[in-house]
């Protein structure tokens, strides 16, 4: 969409048009009289929550000077008027909306829903515009009085905080996304996509061959996302732009999601890295299924086992003992809780049990150092290099060369490792094929970008990490959520705790055949109880 017509950050009201009916009849002078007392008489500062009338004589005021245009009185009606009286002014100027009319419903204590209905108009075109939102009145730190608590989505819910509304021609023609299949990915189907989609519309538009219609769009001016289209006024011709993605795995993530909150998902096709399916399920709308950077847990040992057996320290069927506890320079790591110690286990059965401490004692082994870690997971995996180009913004990851108790932490990928899902789908590719082939979601002739490069594992490291991923996910923790599902499986469970939270993460990471998929779900538990299920539904599609 254009970035070059002005455009003032927006939150506030649809200025302009008298809305006839409705809060447009109440009379906006009568309705500011200071702290709502009677001129030349004191009245005392009141305290506590608004009331029932408080609560409906404010939104009255508030809608009243919406509907008529008036934006000083609307924006004093609220606890932030500087702010609102910007924002309601530059609504009225830059996304052109007008003749508003706004209708109430019944108030849940301070809070109260209400539909708009307006008309867009831009360049000789214009069309109704309804959507309904909700505001919640408070009582003013200072004056008492009972005031609109002003945030940008009392004038849409859309709007997040430095978001604008603009109508006007837009800057990237709109595409139409198709999936592996051809058949078309919109976001009324697989509303997960929404924001990738908009990611794809904004650099490919033009690429496509499609021309530009005119936009009702937020845009987010704080963060450089692309902007959001809300109505068309007039339709561009749309560029045909072909995607990596599966229809049967997307629609299958999108409603695994939907089990757990704060959760995200990516799946893969090992044998050529092409991105499978994307879906989130946040309250904030961030795609962290590609751009989440996380501790996470336990699925980091598939890289840290590599880093293992790559260096000659043990294999698959060498020693790995898994005492109770395990200290690194004066910091002791712990098991989880229940897990009986084994001083002869081998790393597949420590692995397939996720026991912490066999980790921790092997990486002081030479001849690893702090950065053998960090090498493995470059060189071999491709991570932490901030050089893949997926199509849209990713994270790459990030396992930094580190000494004392975080390199250890590290190991279990807790510490100074980040990942996301899209990175852990990746490292399990890598691991199963021993191949490293960077994961991408538009074919890259599309534009002639060079997808990043990394050595990949020997055969025999690949060849052991795939056996101990089948181990786990067929007597291992990750056998519950993997059970039924039939094909060449394996997985790795992982969980990662995070300061504050009561809950660690859950994340989990498999394959089944030629697909791989990778999950995280914040405060989800162990692996297997949130993300695990996560994963296996995606898998269960077969790409």
């Amino acid at each position: 969409m254009s970035k070059g017509v002005k455009a003032a950050v927006i939150g506030g009201v649809f200025a302009v048009m008298v809305g006839g009916a409705g809060y447009g009849a109440y009379n906006i002078m009568s309705a500011l009289s200071g702290d709502g007392g009677t001129s030349g008489v004191a009245t005392e500062k009141k305290s506590g929550p608004p009331d029932k009338d408080e609560v409906k004589e404010t939104t009255a005021k508030f809608f009243a000077a919406w509907e008529e245009g008036a934006v000083a009185t609307a924006a004093s009606v609220t606890n932030n008027d500087a702010a609102a009286e910007q924002l309601l002014t530059a609504f009225g100027d830059d996304a052109h909306i007008t003749g508003v009319k706004i209708t109430p419903g019944a108030a849940a204590g301070t809070t109260v829903p209400y539909t708009v209905k307006a008309k867009v108009a831009y360049d000789g075109k214009s069309k109704p515009l309804s959507y309904s939102s909700k505001l919640t009145v408070v009582r003013g730190l200072t004056s008492g009085r009972a005031l609109v608590d002003w945030q940008p989505s009392v004038v849409h819910p859309e709007l997040k905080k430095d978001d604008t509304l603009v109508t006007e021609q837009s800057a990237s023609p709109p595409i139409e996304a198709v999936g592996r299949d051809g058949s078309e990915l919109t976001k009324e189907k697989y509303p997960s996509l929404g924001p990738a989609l908009d990611a794809l519309r904004d650099k490919y538009g033009e690429k496509a061959g499609g021309t530009p219609g005119i936009e009702l769009v937020v845009r987010h001016n704080g963060n450089g996302a692309p902007d959001t289209p809300l109505l068309t006024l007039a339709e561009g011709k749309p560029g045909k732009l072909t995607t990596t993605i599966s229809p049967s795995a997307q629609a299958a993530a999108e409603k695994a999601v939907k089990r757990f909150a704060q959760s995200s998902v990516v799946a893969v096709k090992p044998s050529t890295g092409e991105v499978l399916a994307v879906a989130n399920h946040r309250t904030d709308g961030f795609n962290a299924a590609f751009e989440g950077k996380a501790a996470p847990g336990s699925t980091m040992k598939i890289i840290t086992a590599a880093m293992l057996i790559d260096n000659g320290v043990t294999s698959m069927n060498g020693p790995a003992p898994c005492p109770p506890t395990a200290t690194w320079q004066s910091q002791t790591f712990n098991n989880l809780k229940g897990m009986e110690p084994d001083d002869n286990a081998t790393l597949a059965n420590s692995f397939m049990r996720s026991c912490n401490t066999a980790f921790i004692k092997l990486i002081d082994e030479k001849p690893l150092t702090d950065a053998s870690l960090t090498q493995e997971a470059e060189q071999r995996f491709g991570l932490g290099q901030d050089n893949w180009k997926t199509g849209i913004v990713s994270f790459d990851g990030s396992v930094p060369a580190v000494g004392g108790p975080d390199r250890a932490a590290g190991a279990i990928g807790q510490g100074q490792v980040q990942m996301s899902p899209l990175n852990m789908a990746s490292a399990t590719a890598t691991a199963i094929t021993g191949t490293f082939r960077q994961p991408y979601l538009v074919p890259p002739k599309l534009d002639d970008r060079k997808l990043a490069r990394a050595d990949g594992l020997k055969a025999s490291t690949a060849a052991q990490l795939k056996q101990m991923m089948r181990l786990t996910a067929t007597q291992g923790t990750a056998q519950e959520a993997m059970a039924g599902l039939g094909g060449d499986i394996g997985a790795k469970t992982g969980s990662a705790e995070v300061d504050g939270n009561a809950k660690s993460n859950s994340w989990f990471t498999g394959f089944r055949d030629d697909i791989a998929a990778a999950a995280m779900t914040e405060e989800g538990g162990h692996g297997g109880d949130a993300a695990g299920p996560i994963v296996a539904a995606v898998l269960r599609t077969g790409g």
